[in-house]
């Protein structure tokens, strides 16, 4: 049996085992298990170091992105420019490589919906995601990106961000956040309820509205949002293509089957409501 999990704490609500067994049923990978673990920081590096050959990767989410790099042999410069490592991969040679596949998962969903390039765009909070969101933005992004921040402790964070991915980045308030909605794509990183009030501020004919969360679904935001007209993705779209991602690394398949991870995980949440 060759094993695979995802780690973190609190882990019982994760869909990635949803997710990533469809993806092996799918492709036939009958002797391939995926499992979850409660890990925390204190837990990880014995885990890690009792993986044995019969392991091939690992999906990882808070609070341990930071936490495993030292654990690694290695890191992809997606990871390192976030600091963030959401996937770990087993080589045959007993080597532990680490990836981020949340930027390009990101960008890959924004694709899906026909957004490849934008000229400027609006986060919302400033915390992890907000980081994997500027990256991405990285890629897709020719102009400005407006920060609206919660905690003034993160302005420079999320400057020197900015510098480091080589992305123009004006931070502003909180409560002016209703001011970036006009942009052709808005990027909502905050926690449940925290965007609710802003939903009465969406404009006539929006753009792109892509809110990270996925349960509750929709947000009020994501629900105006939607009822202007705007186009809208969700946290579901994330965590399908950053999964997609995540099986072709461990398996070693070139095409994970999007649709089947993607209904998967759709049937998932039908099912906790």
């Amino acid at each position: 049996m060759i094993r695979a999990a995802v780690l973190g704490t609190p882990i019982e609500h994760s869909l990635s085992p949803v997710l990533h067994r469809a993806a092996y049923q799918e492709l036939g990978l009958d002797d391939w298990s995926y499992d979850r673990f409660e890990i925390d920081e204190a837990a990880l590096p014995k885990f890690v170091a009792g993986l044995g050959p019969e392991w091939a990767g690992l999906s990882l989410t808070m609070p341990l992105k930071r936490a495993v790099i030292p654990l690694l042999d290695g890191i992809s410069d997606t990871a390192a420019s976030v600091e963030a490592v959401n996937t770990v991969v087993l080589t045959k040679d007993g080597r532990r490589l680490g990836d981020n596949t949340d930027i390009p998962g990101i960008v890959s969903a924004l694709h899906e919906r026909g957004v490849d390039k934008v000229e400027n765009a609006t986060i919302l909070g400033a915390g992890a995601t907000a980081s994997s969101a500027l990256a991405a933005l990285a890629r897709i992004c020719s102009g400005e990106v407006t920060v609206y921040v919660r905690s003034r402790a993160r302005v420079d964070e999320m400057q020197e961000w900015g510098e480091r991915l080589g992305v123009a980045v004006r931070t502003a308030d909180w409560a002016d956040a209703a001011d970036g909605l006009g942009a052709p794509l808005v990027i909502a990183t905050t926690p449940a309820s925290a965007t609710d009030w802003l939903a009465a501020a969406v404009p006539a004919g929006p753009g792109t509205l892509f809110d990270v969360l996925y349960d509750p679904w929709p947000t009020a935001l994501a629900a105006a949002w939607s009822q202007r007209g705007g186009r809208l993705l969700g946290g579901l779209d994330l965590l399908v293509h950053q999964a997609v991602l995540q099986v072709e690394q461990m398996t070693g398949r070139h095409t994970a089957p999007l649709a089947a991870i993607r209904a998967a995980g759709e049937a998932a949440l039908r099912a906790r409501h």
